[in-house]
């Protein structure tokens, strides 16, 4: 196991909450974080159906096991089990009684919300970011290598072929979990849809479209987009509107969490075959926007992260909006800074900056080579130097 960024933010709010919430994708690590993090407690999962059945029918009878609180695995499977909860904490508010983890964030979400409003913080683990990828004996070094390969931690921690991995993991999601938060009648047009989606990655979000490719209807295809959104596969990157004068374009840019879960969608077996995909830029925009996402959600936060794009085509991959600052970060997997990859950044500066007098706008290329350099204001980072893209000050999420 590898130490993960979260565990001092998990063990922090754990003395100050009775509840801490942990969710995340299945296969992200929550289960061996929690048991690193809280060796003293005892672990219950609610996958096995005879628990899940006790925890349901004798909710009292189930939680009287543990007087001191427990780590309570995959606890939307027995979402009911939030009230007695919320009552046993209420007698006894002592710090760090339960650990909740859970994968699927709607259901999980909303039932938290109900229940446990003001007991407890709710956290994301997702897979590893690229720092913690690196605590890995076997991580890999280079850029294609590292966006093929993905970052769930079983890939890595136990060296199986990501595309014997993936295929695994894509069918028990499709056969398990869809069904579990979906009535899903046609699991292979699902599954369709799903690769569909993965070939949209990085792109802006076209629901009709999707469903038209899927045979699917519209409202089918958002119902469906929300399971992949509430299992942590794919997130929507909203508009930036911070210039009311402009006509921006209003659509969200989709994304995935996992690049190595989006090449094996799109039948990529390679990391060289990878190299010379016509996905391939998309598909690095996506790993760096997810990156991001994984700096901020690892350390206890939520990233006010958007795109930016103009009706008159002018646009930039990633705006990091920042109390003092926000960061206009554009993507090119290319080896070589062409000249031209900077003019749409300083022209978004010019033009924001125009809308916001005083407030500074910082403009960051991220790129397919190794070397830094900085021309005409921007900065000008390889794929692996995205440290300084993390967090800004906001509270976590709490409930």
């Amino acid at each position: 196991m590898i130490q993960r960024d979260l565990l001092p933010i998990l063990l922090r709010w754990a003395a100050a909450y009775p509840v801490v919430t942990l969710t995340g994708p299945r296969q992200s690590g929550k289960t061996t974080l929690c048991k690193a993090a809280f060796p003293g407690k005892p672990y219950v999962s609610l996958e096995p159906l005879e628990t899940r059945a006790f925890a349901l029918e004798d909710p009292r009878g189930f939680l009287a096991q543990y007087p001191d609180g427990a780590i309570l695995d995959e606890v939307q499977h027995a979402a009911g089990l939030l009230s007695y909860i919320q009552d046993m904490v209420d007698n006894d508010p002592a710090p760090g009684r339960f650990i909740l983890t859970g994968s699927q964030h709607f259901g999980l979400s909303e039932a938290v919300s109900q229940s446990l409003a003001g007991r407890t913080v709710i956290l994301h683990l997702l897979p590893p970011s690229l720092g913690e990828l690196r605590r890995f004996p076997a991580a890999p070094k280079d850029l294609f290598s590292t966006l093929f390969m993905g970052a769930y931690p079983r890939i890595h921690d136990q060296g199986i072929p990501p595309e014997r991995w993936l295929a695994d993991y894509v069918a028990t999601y499709v056969q398990r979990d869809v069904r579990q938060v979906l009535n899903v009648g046609d699991l292979l047009g699902f599954n369709t849809f799903l690769r569909l989606c993965a070939g949209s990655t990085g792109q802006e979000l076209n629901l009709s479209r999707l469903g038209a490719d899927a045979g699917i209807s519209q409202p089918t295809a958002k119902a469906w987009l929300s399971v992949l959104e509430s299992s942590f596969l794919c997130f929507r990157l909203g508009p930036w509107h911070t210039n009311h004068r402009k006509r921006l374009v209003k659509a969200p840019k989709l994304h995935f969490y996992d690049s190595g879960l989006v090449c094996y969608l799109l039948g990529i077996r390679t990391a060289e075959q990878l190299e010379t995909h016509p996905l391939r830029g998309s598909i690095f925009e996506t790993w760096v926007a997810s990156e991001v996402m994984k700096m901020h959600l690892h350390q206890g936060l939520e990233a006010s992260a958007f795109h930016y794009r103009e009706v008159s085509g002018l646009e930039v991959d990633l705006v990091i909006h920042g109390l003092d600052r926000t960061r206009l970060v554009e993507f090119k997997s290319g080896r070589t800074v062409d000249g031209s990859w900077l003019k749409p950044l300083m022209e978004a500066k010019a033009a924001l900056e125009a809308g916001a007098p005083g407030h500074e706008f910082e403009p960051i290329l991220v790129y397919g080579g190794d070397q830094r350099q900085r021309r005409n204001e921007v900065d000008i980072r390889p794929w692996d130097s995205l440290e300084d893209l993390g967090p800004t000050p906001n509270r976590p999420q709490e409930r």
